[in-house]
């Protein structure tokens, strides 16, 4: 089946493997969603990731996420994690006008010119850019 909106599909992928308590979730790769996870890693919002270039149908392979849970609880760390800006309605923002999620405890993932970086960072470097999702 062809997908749409990758990166709506990774979101939704590692949301439901949350709600059904899985600890792996494979999800088709591409340099996108690479970034996208390495971006979640970085924020501590996974606990790791490996990128497995040979499996999958297709040769596109895939990326196997080892999600993250509060120890005593077992409740998800990632609490929401939504899309921003949609293929059918696309979201830009400047530096200054980057939003600011649960006041600077979420992330913000965003599509720049130098690349997939947080809302911090663009900042930070003084750049917007396309807002492609949030978590917290």
């Amino acid at each position: 089946m062809a997908v749409n909106d990758p990166i709506a599909d990774y979101l939704t992928r590692v949301r439901n493997a949350q709600q059904a308590g899985h600890r792996v979730v494979e999800i088709p790769a591409s340099k996108l969603k690479k970034s996208i996870t390495e971006i979640l890693y970085d924020q501590g919002f996974i606990l790791k990731y490996k990128f497995d270039d040979e499996a999958g149908k297709g040769g596109q392979g895939v990326i196997k996420i080892a999600l993250k849970y509060i120890t005593g609880t077992k409740t998800p760390v990632i609490r929401e994690l939504g899309r921003i800006s949609r293929p059918g309605l696309r979201k830009y923002a400047k530096a200054d006008e980057l939003p600011r999620i649960i006041n600077g405890l979420g992330v913000a993932i965003i599509s720049t010119s130098r690349g997939l970086m947080t809302d911090k960072q663009a900042r930070s470097e003084h750049i917007g850019g396309e807002l492609l999702c949030y978590v917290y």
